[in-house]
């Protein structure tokens, strides 16, 4: 496997006396996308925030390509990593056409902003202005923002949240074109099905701790699963794939 384009080592991160992420150690590879699952209040998102240097670790570290997160120039860790988050709000309200610019531009040209309109399905919305979107339509466009300049890492917080299904198989899509085009791809998800489609590893988060690490067809069958949503799932086998239901509380 490449090397690491993010390597986190015993990462852990608190609020008060609460724990939110404990001890967390994996890598994110060039090539593949990585889903964080678990339930609610799992740290799914605090951990996603330290992957992005937004968050400054009470424990452990992550590195960008072998080098400490807070060693790189904040330019140069903008250009080389693309992060989407689960809310955003511009200072401005900007057109759409403005915030893809300055996505392009955060690498370093605005060349080429009317094919990644095309790429991402938002030519339509170009002269919208921010404060005139739906909520689909905003993760789109930030979405095709953040995505623009290829980042050799993209992280990605809950991106499919406003989307409906066919936006949301599509965005999944694009991350993994982004994937296969190189990058290291990231992603919280909430829909275990699209996650299990979309994704090539799972990592398990449960009260803040890594539960379990598993390609996302080996998780699937792990009873792991089950024990940290406190579900027992029934997998359906289908001709696309293997699908969970819940049955109940477990």
């Amino acid at each position: 496997m490449a090397e690491a384009a993010l390597d986190l080592r015993g990462l852990g991160y608190r609020t008060g006396a609460a724990a939110l992420v404990e001890d967390v150690t994996f890598d994110l590879h060039p090539g593949e996308v990585l889903g964080l699952i678990g339930p609610n209040g799992a740290g799914k998102t605090t951990l996603l925030r330290l992957m992005a240097g937004l968050l400054r670790p009470f424990t452990g570290e992550v590195r960008l390509h072998g080098r400490p997160l807070p060693d790189w120039p904040a330019r140069e860790r903008a250009r080389r990593m693309g992060y989407l988050p689960q809310h955003f709000a511009p200072h401005w309200d900007y057109t759409a056409r403005e915030l893809l610019r300055l996505g392009l531009e955060r690498g370093g040209s605005a060349e080429g902003l009317e094919d990644v309109a095309s790429l991402h399905g938002v030519a339509g919305l170009l002269e919208r202005r921010w404060s005139s979107l739906s909520g689909g339509e905003r993760a789109r466009v930030l979405a095709a923002s953040v995505l623009a300049t290829r980042p050799g890492v993209v992280l990605a917080d809950e991106a499919t949240a406003a989307l409906d299904v066919g936006q949301s198989l599509a965005l999944m899509g694009r991350l993994r074109m982004a994937a296969r085009e190189g990058a290291a791809v990231a992603v919280v998800v909430h829909d275990l099905n699209l996650a299990l489609a979309g994704c090539d590893r799972l990592a398990l988060l449960h009260q803040g701790r890594l539960q379990a690490l598993e390609t996302a067809a080996s998780l699937a069958e792990d009873a792991r699963l089950d024990a940290a949503f406190g579900v027992d799932f029934v997998r359906v086998r289908t001709e696309g794939g293997l699908l969970l239901t819940a049955r109940g509380g477990g």
